[in-house]
């Protein structure tokens, strides 16, 4: 990987990790266009780099962040089904990461879902979540855990089939990611130390500048789809997944196969 390439890779993680459209597709195709899906530091990089996403929602809901300690109770029940889940089904996660139709499928049906959400569930204004909303917007994000579902789009979702509003339910979404992409991270990240992998300094400049673009990226992204959502809500995000996820399969089985990073 070059710096150019680091650069590519942070701008797309900062747009899509909390749009509804799947951050992992668009490092398929990327990553795949550029021939490192498979290395090493392509995979520690796709990982560390959520940590300057993580830091554009702290940032940007600073004060929300230390409302109450209610506020942290909630993400805690929200986190624990993944945690639970995640430690259980992680070979599983892993044999789905190797299959990019999968993440193309998921792409296309998650798709259908997004045209058809806000006919479901878009009149609903409801604000205010209780600890058992938060549980179940929990399990609807470990849906995230197939490849190309979107862990904000499954949050969101989830938070909507409670009746809460679409900008309720993506704020919480943004909210909950934070612990959920940073154990994510933490544990990747441990795994690969672990393992005795090395950086070089070169590498070491990557993950930073990646991790600058990643965050400056991702404030741009929230503030525009928090704006867009609240006025037109989700369709064009399900046409744009169905599109990508057609892509995939085109580019998969026409041009050249795609290894899932």
């Amino acid at each position: 990987m070059d710096i150019l390439q680091a650069i590519v890779l942070a701008i797309i993680e900062g747009i899509t990790e909390y749009l509804p459209v799947s951050s992992t597709g668009h490092m398929i195709i990327a990553s795949s266009f550029y021939g490192i899906a498979q290395e090493d530091f392509t995979k520690l990089f796709t990982i560390v780099i959520q940590l300057g996403t993580i830091m554009s929602v702290v940032v940007l809901y600073f004060k929300r962040f230390f409302q109450s300690i209610d506020f942290y109770f909630k993400l805690l029940v929200a986190f624990i089904p993944a945690v639970v889940l995640g430690l259980l089904l992680s070979d599983v996660i892993d044999s789905l990461l190797e299959n990019p139709i999968t993440v193309a499928v998921s792409l296309v049906l998650g798709g259908f879902v997004l045209l058809k959400v806000d006919d479901w569930f878009g009149d609903a204004e409801e604000t205010d979540i209780s600890y058992g909303t938060a549980f179940k917007i929990g399990l609807f994000q470990c849906l995230a855990m197939i490849p190309g579902v979107s862990r904000s789009g499954a949050s969101i979702v989830g938070g909507m089939t409670q009746k809460l509003s679409r900008t309720a339910a993506a704020e919480f979404s943004f909210f909950l990611a934070v612990p959920t992409m940073l154990g994510a991270t933490l544990k990747k990240s441990y795994d690969y130390y672990n393992a005795g992998f090395t950086l070089t300094s070169e590498q070491v400049n990557q993950l930073i500048i990646g991790n600058v673009v990643g965050f400056l990226v991702a404030m741009l992204a929230i503030k525009t789809f928090i704006g867009y959502l609240s006025k037109h809500g989700f369709k064009v995000f399900g046409y744009y997944r169905i599109v990508v996820g057609i892509a995939l399969l085109l580019i998969h089985y026409f041009i050249r196969p795609l290894t899932v990073i």
